[in-house]
């Protein structure tokens, strides 16, 4: 104990310093995960969260049985998976261009203008989107019909969404995404790619040699951080491409959106707790897998 001490008096400054961000991470990370009980509790202005009655799990079993859980949990998943694959493969291929670009004007331009739609919000990537899918005014459907073809009614047809929503989560993340696997790349030893061309490889057999292998590591420290929130869907994303178009639900609703609607429309507060609670353990046990199975492979790719 005196030791402990000790090093706490020896260490006080960096101590101080770590402080706000400690005391950071327990007010707005911690501290809030007590309202959890609402999940088990039938809220109530007048109790308010401690006060209102206990109901158990019927909150659960409510959702359970709206026939409503599994599709959004199907839709979640489903979207997640596609984004991080789809997303990881073009964001170390970006990476891999503008590495192998030896135009340094032009590299950084094509960056920056990659980097541009992170910096666009959801708000203003749905406006786009209906300016460009729109039955009437969109300009896919105007160039359609300039040639003489028929209208595509993507608002009303489910089939279509999958992929526009991961276009455009893809084509929205790339720039951001690519920062980090650029560094990785820029921290690969020259005399290794020197010693590849003297031994007469080509640039493709460099990437696939010594690129991609050297970043391995990263890509997959960001996989396992990603499959973190394969439950957790893009609020923003799906809120604002798709709204509340009811006829799109089955292919767009995730456990997100249908966790605002039993907020805002059903001012279902319980309900509401208890999808955030459901989402919340299976991102937790999403983790230990993953983290496991990574484990199996290579102990020095494991986050712990």
């Amino acid at each position: 104990m005196n030791g402990f001490i000790r090093k706490l008096y020896k260490y006080r400054y960096y101590l101080l310093m770590l402080s706000p961000a400690v005391i950071y991470v327990l007010l707005f990370c911690y501290y809030p995960m007590a309202g959890v009980v609402m999940a088990f509790k039938k809220y109530n202005y007048a109790g308010g969260i401690w006060g209102s009655p206990w109901n158990g799990l019927d909150n659960f079993r409510f959702f359970f049985k709206s026939g409503q859980a599994w599709t959004v949990t199907r839709n979640t998943v489903l979207y997640n998976i596609a984004f991080i694959i789809v997303g990881t493969f073009f964001q170390v291929m970006v990476a891999v261009f503008l590495t192998e670009i030896r135009n340094k004007h032009f590299r950084k331009v094509s960056q920056s203008m990659m980097f541009l739609p992170y910096f666009v919000s959801w708000v203003m990537v749905g406006v786009i989107a209906f300016n460009l899918l729109s039955s009437d005014y969109g300009f896919i459907n105007r160039f359609l019909t300039s040639i003489g073809a028929e209208k595509v009614m993507f608002y009303t047809k489910p089939s279509y969404w999958p992929v526009i929503l991961i276009a455009f989560n893809v084509w929205k993340g790339i720039g951001y995404g690519s920062v980090m696997y650029l560094a990785a790349i820029m921290g690969i030893d020259v005399s290794i790619y020197e010693a590849a061309s003297i031994d007469g490889a080509n640039v493709f057999q460099r990437i696939f040699k010594v690129t991609i292998p050297s970043i391995l590591p990263t890509i997959i420290i960001l996989f396992l951080m990603a499959i973190g929130g394969i439950f957790r869907g893009n609020f923003d994303m799906f809120f604002n491409l798709v709204g509340s178009n009811g006829l799109l639900y089955n292919v767009s609703d995730v456990i997100d959106t249908l966790t605002m609607r039993a907020l805002i429309t059903n001012n279902d507060f319980g309900m509401s707790s208890a999808m955030g609670f459901y989402q919340s353990i299976l991102c937790f046990i999403t983790v230990l897998i993953a983290n496991k199975l990574v484990s199996r492979y290579d102990k020095d790719y494991t986050l712990f």
